[in-house]
């Protein structure tokens, strides 16, 4: 740091213990006005705990905190607490030292939020913006921002990427998109067991500066102590670090696999029908002309209109666009759970589906980690066909033996990921649908999970913001970009965005100079289900459950040999009411299908 650009915050001699275990011990660290830098680490090192200590939320036990007479701090905390502010504006304002209502209507206007919005309603990307005006709306002098893009759309994250490069005050981030944090951080800080280190080399080069430290690290420890130096070695060679050098074979893989995906794509755009050589067995969806729209009291909301895709065995597929757009219904009505309005949808045999809902519905709070993987108990998980201790399959998740008897409940939301993941992938598949895989995951995660998903010899649907994640896995991109309009291109994200600029009319220069994900750029004004709405879908299970009890009683009924014979009308009229009901709980399924879905996509 310049002797003339002085530290608005900075701990001196910082140690902080929780318990017996020491987290960081004598680290000094100090932000500068103008600096953006990128604090990173394993999950548990202490990232959290240290952006923490400098914003003042805990004390650190020994050394010193500093900040500038006057400076203004802002905190963004990756849960934050909502529970004393009635009100989206209510919560915003309560980042202000002095009360400023017209910044209030701003920041919110900025991040599409309405002010009047309870809070305990907000969806997890809907909080997150939330949270992001909090942090913004005083002008602060430093800004300490802990995982500011997760639940955020892409387009969202565009937003916030030009705010914060605009920043002219200090800025320390901890997050785990790579894409971001290339985009915005010029100096790094490596928390790494207990020791804080520096560099002023870009993100870009972070793992190559790692990597290096390790080899060092590696020949010291060689001659010290064998111990550590073959726990070095796994981490450097055969675990999380040696995991982000890319086999060069996989790349060349995923290179093919993407020109392959390419001449499908344009001879499908060409003539459909060229696809259907492909041989049999190796379908997995075929979508040809389909639309969606649903019809509310605020009027129609058109999700797609006259998409077609061709989905085989071993196709990665990404779908990305903005919170509210049409996702989770493309991935539903693909996934043959809603119909189409019209086109069609067709199926391959014999689909082994794993599903990744970025709610984690498929996990009890209650349940132990243990109960979790092994609902019928036992020591041995089958994986593949072949049985693993439960101990050796957590540790390839980042969970230490030790936590097996730990209730879920107790975990943070990475490792409520890494849990569900690691179910998930216990079970025999040959199709996985994942729904934002990546939210609350540390890089090592990250890394981790892309190696897996990378070695998946079946096919992988996958929504995610992470533009980095996308780049380095899919074969193809479906673009879900609002009213109605969906397109697929070969590649990645980074491939999108050439292909999407192309796309633009050259005539219009002042247009095509603008992002190339302008249909994309800004969060939309979102509606919310009308109380018609809200009410219908209250009653649905209600009504469903009372024409299935309606159903039992007729097949039942129905079932008696002897009520035919003694009354053949009756009989007749059962018969015709069990079709009756069977059509009326078909259709009331269908309702609720469509209006989870409208209100899922509404949320974000």
């Amino acid at each position: 740091m310049a002797p003339n650009n002085p530290a608005l915050i900075s701990l001196a001699g910082a140690s902080v213990h929780l318990g017996s275990t020491t987290l960081f011990e004598s680290i000094d660290v100090s932000v500068a006005r103008g600096e953006k830098i990128a604090l990173v680490g394993r999950n548990g090192s202490g990232k959290s705990t240290l952006l923490k200590c400098l914003a003042g939320e805990i004390d650190i036990d020994k050394g010193e905190r500093f900040l500038q007479p006057g400076a203004r701090v802002a905190y963004l905390a990756q849960e934050p607490d909502f529970s004393k502010f009635p009100t989206v504006a209510d919560f915003v304002a309560g980042g202000q030292a002095e009360p400023m209502q017209y910044r209030v209507d701003a920041v919110l206007e900025a991040l599409d939020l309405p002010g009047d919005r309870a809070c305990a309603t907000l969806s997890g990307g809907e909080s997150r913006r939330a949270a992001l005006a909090r942090a913004l709306v005083d002008e602060p002098d430093v800004l300490l921002l802990d995982e500011p893009t997760n639940h955020l759309d892409i387009p969202t994250i565009l937003w916030l990427e030009k705010e914060l490069q605009q920043f002219r005050g200090a800025l320390l981030l901890i997050s785990h998109d790579r894409a971001f944090l290339q985009n915005l951080s010029k100096r790094i800080l490596w928390l790494d067991r207990g020791v804080l280190r520096t560099t002023e080399r870009p993100f870009s080069e972070f793992e190559t500066w790692r990597d290096e430290i390790f080899k060092e690290e590696e020949a010291t420890y060689h001659k010290l102590d064998r111990k550590i130096q073959a726990e070095l070695k796994w981490m450097w060679e055969g675990g999380i670090s040696g995991r982000r050098t890319r086999n060069m074979g996989r790349v060349r893989r995923l290179q093919d696999m993407r020109q392959e995906r390419t001449d499908r794509i344009k001879s499908r755009q060409v003539n459909f029908a060229v696809a259907e050589g492909d041989s049999s067995g190796k379908l997995v969806v075929e979508a040809e002309n389909i639309s969606k729209s649903f019809h509310g009291d605020a009027g129609e909301r058109v999700i797609c209109r006259d998409f077609s895709t061709r989905i085989l065995r071993g196709d990665k597929v990404g779908l990305i666009g903005p919170n509210g757009a049409g996702k989770s219904t493309i991935l539903k009505m693909l996934m043959g759970e809603i119909a189409p309005d019209s086109g069609t949808i067709r199926l391959g045999t014999n689909l082994q589906t794993i599903v990744f809902d970025q709610r984690r519905a498929q996990l009890n709070p209650n349940d132990t980690l243990k109960q979790v993987l092994l609902p019928e108990g036992g020591d041995n998980i089958w994986v593949g066909g072949k049985p693993r201790h439960i101990s050796s399959y957590l540790k390839d998740f980042l969970f230490d033996p030790s936590m097996m008897e730990q209730p879920v409940r107790a975990l943070s939301g990475g490792e409520r990921n890494r849990l569900l993941l690691a179910k998930l992938f216990a079970q025999p598949s040959n199709l996985m649908v994942l729904d934002e895989p990546t939210n609350d995951l540390d890089m090592d995660t990250l890394d981790l999970l892309e190696e897996v998903l990378a070695d998946y010899d079946g096919t992988l649907l996958l929504v995610s913001h992470d533009r980095d994640f996308l780049d380095r896995l899919v074969t193809s991109t479906i673009a879900v970009e609002g009213d109605g309009n969906v397109s697929e291109y070969p590649g990645g994200y980074s491939d999108y965005l050439i292909q999407r600029k192309a796309e633009e009319p050259t005539e219009a220069a002042k247009t095509a100079a603008k992002p190339v994900v302008a249909n994309m750029a800004a969060p939309k004004a979102k509606k919310k289900l009308s109380f018609k709405e809200n009410r219908e879908l209250e009653e649905l299970p209600g009504k469903m459950a009372a024409l299935e009890k309606k159903i039992a009683q007729l097949n039942a009924k129905m079932a008696d040999p002897a009520f035919y014979g003694k009354d053949p009308k009756g009989f007749a009229k059962a018969g015709d009411d069990l079709s009756n009901t069977q059509g009326e709980l078909s259709a009331a399924e269908e309702r609720w299908l469509e209006l989870e879905a409208l209100k899922e996509e509404l949320e974000g």
